[in-house]
């Protein structure tokens, strides 16, 4: 689901690029779900609705190793790695042992990128609003905040 190459990413433009004409890195965003299917489909959605925007390298982290539902820490550390730019890796789960596995990845400090935070944000609203932020180019905590926020979306 990442674009870390030098063309155009998902969103379907090329990436920003600084002054010396090298891509600008952007916050990279992990999604663990308990079922790679939703882990994967989310990713897809958050990409497409930040359509018309450089799109941030997303990965779903879902399932088990052995692909039926449940957790994976191994999955969430490629995906982690796979995303991280050096922007830092904004990682939005959906219910406890995802928290859990998370928090035990991010205790033990060698399987995550350094920079890689725990947000606590709802997986879906989270996502796109993480997306979109790390699209516009905003740093680790914006990214974090914007889908934090997505707690107060109202629906009704």
């Amino acid at each position: 689901m990442s674009e870390q190459q030098d063309t155009p990413l998902a969103g379907g433009q090329a990436p920003d690029r600084s002054a010396e004409g090298k891509p600008q890195p952007r916050v990279g965003i992990v999604l663990v779900s308990h079922s790679k299917e939703v882990a994967d489909s989310v990713a897809r959605l958050a990409v497409g609705l930040a359509a018309g925007r450089d799109s941030a390298p997303v990965e779903g982290a879902g399932g088990g190793p052995d692909g039926g539902l449940g957790t994976s820490a191994e999955l969430i550390s490629a995906a982690a790695h796979k995303v991280d730019t050096g922007a830092g890796v904004a990682i939005l789960v959906d219910l406890g042992s995802a928290v859990l596995t998370v928090k035990v990845l991010l205790a033990e400090g060698d399987d995550l990128p350094e920079n890689a935070q725990l947000v606590d944000a709802p997986l879906v609203e989270g996502a796109i609003a993480a997306v979109v932020a790390s699209a516009g180019g905003a740093d680790l905590a914006e990214v974090a905040a914007a889908a934090e926020e997505a707690y107060h979306f109202r629906k009704v």
